[in-house]
């Protein structure tokens, strides 16, 4: 499933990213086109009308703007209501889960602490949290902070995120990611939310404090981002908080809650645009927040050289993405540095970030609807308004293919009818019993009350199984990456009973077979 990694990847097409891999970047002043003065005032005087037009376009309950500007928050504004269907306006101090715009935040953190000389990015995991491993000892011993960061460890797109919809916690996940395959070591790029975990758990150990403490003591504190924390229990008992909201048919419905503490490094920070202003007011000026250095300039500068090509296969219409530690960065035409990411939970959040250094300007745009391309189009609008004077494209009509791709569902059942005569299955007794998974736990199958069942994961959470064909079912996924039904196929013993099942979507990386 790659669901946030579609978020990140079209996220960096709102920066323009191109240019040769270069092992730095180029330096703000670099460019010898600047941009004419008062254009980005002009740009700011528009917000309020795309903001109002987004909204009616696509029926997004509510968002949230902030821009900064030569160190100043120049705006910071609500539009909508955080619940659909009640009059809770959106203001500027709106709490937003961020999904994965908790990475650049997070990146920022790390910087601190390599500032201060605690950690060095190029600090092996196990340095500081031993016991961790991979499935090859090479990769265990030299994977470093920064390998995680940059999504260059070898581990496959987004392992671990499946683990985490069936409930398991951070620290059984991290132990389970030594069963994954692995890709080559620092030339393969996949988007993986508890690689980066890791990491954030390696730095946290070394700091002697928990993650989610270690950001506030160290960012959100000392910046005054009092609405902002890495824990959801924070954002759940915030009263003027936006909830998730998926969109089904033309409705919006706010039916899901996303608990991201397992992967919160990643994915768990919540948050308002007057917050988020403060923090890109600190990285445009080079880690200094009201004439205070509270990150060491040289030690945030690391975080956005880039490391890994994100789309090494660039085609004419694609241009090369690169990947900072937590963050996107890229070239724009002029050879200015843009620095991005977005962040979307498929359970109702949508967010993005998207700053352009030489001009000490930055925009962050929070949603509360499901991942439809909204918060990259009105950063796309602003950065065309204010670098070029006017909008290029319509930007929502080129995202909507791209995240139109989140949402489809792989499985060989999808769009399909049971059979109208289905092979027979076998007596459910057949089919019973305590099946075993190193990497998913064991599963049990029971007949209850006329139909087999399926329970998974550390909650024993019990699913329906429909009969399809023979030895197929079919059953519904929940979580953040259920795509919708879903095949669950046993296969025979030599004594006719069942000696295993696979189930489809949890077996992307042939990990989804049980045995008896």
């Amino acid at each position: 499933m790659q669901r946030r990694a579609a978020v990140f990847l079209t996220g960096a097409l709102l920066c323009g990213l191109a240019g040769p891999l270069a092992a730095k970047p180029i330096p703000p002043e670099a460019s010898a086109i600047t941009v004419p003065p008062g254009r980005i005032a002009r740009a700011v005087a528009k917000l309020d009308g795309l903001a109002a037009a987004y909204l009616r376009r696509t029926g997004v309950p509510g968002l949230a703007i902030a821009v900064v500007h030569d160190d100043k928050v120049v705006y910071a504004k609500g539009f909508g209501v955080r619940e659909i269907g009640t009059n809770k306006k959106v203001d500027a101090n709106t709490v937003f889960q961020l999904a994965s715009v908790s990475k650049p935040v997070g990146a920022t953190v790390i910087a601190a602490l390599v500032g201060r000389g605690l950690v060095k990015w190029s600090d092996p995991v196990v340095k500081h949290l031993p016991g961790f491993k991979l499935s090859d000892p090479y990769v265990t011993e030299h994977v470093t902070l920064g390998d995680m960061y940059s999504h260059r460890s070898g581990l496959p797109d987004h392992a671990g995120d499946l683990l985490e919809d069936l409930g398991f916690d951070r620290g059984t996940i991290l132990e389970r990611l030594a069963l994954e395959p692995l890709d080559p070591f620092r030339i393969t790029y996949a988007y993986t939310n508890f690689g980066i975990t890791a990491a954030a758990q390696s730095v946290a150990n070394a700091a002697g404090v928990p993650w989610e403490e270690l950001s506030r003591q160290t960012l959100y504190a000392p910046l005054g981002m009092s609405s902002t924390s890495s824990r959801f229990a924070d954002y759940q008992k915030a009263p003027n908080r936006a909830l998730l909201h998926v969109r089904e048919g033309d409705k919006w419905l706010a039916r899901f809650t996303r608990q991201p503490d397992p992967e919160s490094p990643a994915g768990g920070v919540s948050s308002s645009v007057n917050d988020m202003g403060k923090w890109l007011r600190l990285v445009l000026a080079d880690g200094k927040y009201n004439g205070k250095q509270i990150i060491d300039a040289k030690a945030l500068l690391e975080t956005h050289v880039p490391q890994i090509a994100s789309n090494p296969t660039p085609t004419e219409s694609s241009r090369t993405s690169f990947y900072g530690y937590g963050i996107g960065v890229g070239y724009d035409e002029a050879g200015r540095v843009r620095l991005s990411h977005s962040g979307g939970f498929a359970s109702g959040g949508a967010t993005t970030i998207a700053l352009l250094p030489s001009e000490r300007l930055g925009i962050v745009v929070l949603t509360n609807g499901m991942p439809i391309g909204v918060p990259e189009s009105i950063a796309a609008d602003f950065m065309d308004l204010a670098e070029l004077g006017s909008i290029q494209r319509d930007w929502y009509a080129a995202y909507t293919p791209l995240f139109a791709k989140m949402y489809v569902n792989p499985s060989e059942l999808a769009g399909k009818r049971p059979p109208a005569n289905p092979a027979p299955a076998l007596a459910d007794g057949a089919y019973e019993g305590t099946y075993k998974n190193a990497y998913y736990g064991d599963a049990v199958i029971a007949a209850k009350n006329g139909r087999l069942t399926l329970t998974l994961g550390p909650n024993h959470e019990e699913f329906a199984l429909a009969h399809w064909s023979g030895n197929t079912f079919a059953y519904l996924p929940r979580g953040e990456n259920a795509l919708g039904i879903a095949a669950v196929t046993f296969t025979p013993g030599a004594s006719g009973t069942i000696a295993s099942f696979t189930v489809e979507n949890l077996n992307a990386t042939k990990q989804g077979t049980f045995t008896r």
